[in-house]
């Protein structure tokens, strides 16, 4: 992992500025230092870029679309924001707009040795509030700068939960979430107990959060255009449940019960808890029918069956 640190501006600075030409804190309403279409595709032939399934890569587009993820995810002016996946820096740019600081984590070699001069060239006056890390977001352990207090992505649709889930873990002081993701999947991140789709990154994400959908993007936004739809995913951080069973024996339970989704408890928890009778114990003590299914359950009961096992 490489971590680029933010320099004071000058001929070799990773800086940014204000869209308005102006220092302080006025925000940019001018759109051209964002990216657009032309802007997109340009950058990418002068990097022999071409977006890759295998990395989930679908760069966005649309102005408009980025200052909307920005207003959606409300970011204020005191905020350090995460962000994963920058890709070319078409959401970075409209983050730096708003935002005190972003720090951006990036896998790919090409994508991460070009932003910062992307945003030294769109945004020079705020390039000094720019980080990079390249790295594999399921391999970063630290952030340089303040603790991020939000994050917001256009997550690779391929990792996108496991992604979500190591970021809110290992950063503690991320208050607030916003994630475009396959519309699929931000279905199930937001579904209740009792819905089709909930199941296993619905009763994780809600250890950490609680969340919504938070609207819908199309897929003429993207380069290139998607096969499935976009959804926005909101995640405003809560306090776990109470519980003496650890995150690690609760998620266990919640693997074990969705691993066979259309059994009792009794039944698909009996592995975990080394047999069918043992299980129902573990249930009858938690207050939870051996009966039930795990798309029936809180994470709350999750955790009362993890403790009661424990």
């Amino acid at each position: 992992m490489s971590t680029t640190e933010p320099s004071e501006p000058s001929g070799d600075a990773t800086g940014t500025t204000d869209a308005t030409g102006t220092t302080g804190t006025t925000e940019s309403t001018d759109t051209a230092a964002l990216l657009g279409p032309a802007d997109i595709r340009e950058l990418a032939a002068a990097l022999g870029v071409r977006p890759t399934k295998q990395r989930g890569q679908n760069f966005v587009i649309d102005a408009n679309t980025v200052r909307r993820i920005v207003r959606t995810a409300e970011v204020r002016a005191d905020d350090v924001v995460v962000e994963v996946g920058p890709g070319l820096g078409s959401l970075t740019l409209a983050l730096l707009e708003a935002a005190d600081s972003v720090v951006a984590v990036e896998i790919d070699d090409v994508l991460a040795g070009a932003l910062p001069a992307t945003i030294l060239a769109r945004m020079p006056e705020r390039a000094p509030r720019f980080s990079l890390v390249h790295s594999d977001a399921m391999l970063v352990r630290e952030l340089p700068g303040p603790p991020p207090t939000a994050l917001v992505a256009n997550l690779p649709y391929n990792v996108a939960v496991p992604v979500l889930l190591h970021m809110l873990d290992r950063f503690p002081t991320i208050e607030r979430t916003l994630v475009m993701v396959q519309a699929e999947v931000a279905d199930r991140l937001a579904a209740a107990p009792g819905n089709k789709v909930y199941g296993v990154p619905s009763v994780k994400a809600n250890w950490y959060a609680d969340v919504k959908r938070a609207g819908a993007i199309g897929r003429n936004v993207f380069w290139p255009a998607p096969n499935v739809d976009s959804g926005l995913v909101s995640l405003v951080r809560r306090d776990p449940p109470r519980t003496t069973a650890t995150k690690a024996q609760v998620f266990a339970v919640v693997d074990a019960a969705f691993a066979q989704r259309r059994k009792t408890l009794r039944a698909a928890l009996a592995g975990w808890a080394g047999s069918p009778a043992a299980a129902e114990a573990a249930l009858v003590a938690a207050g939870i029918s051996p009966q039930a299914r795990g798309e029936s359950l809180t994470v709350e009961e999750f955790a009362r069956i993890a403790e009661a096992k424990a």
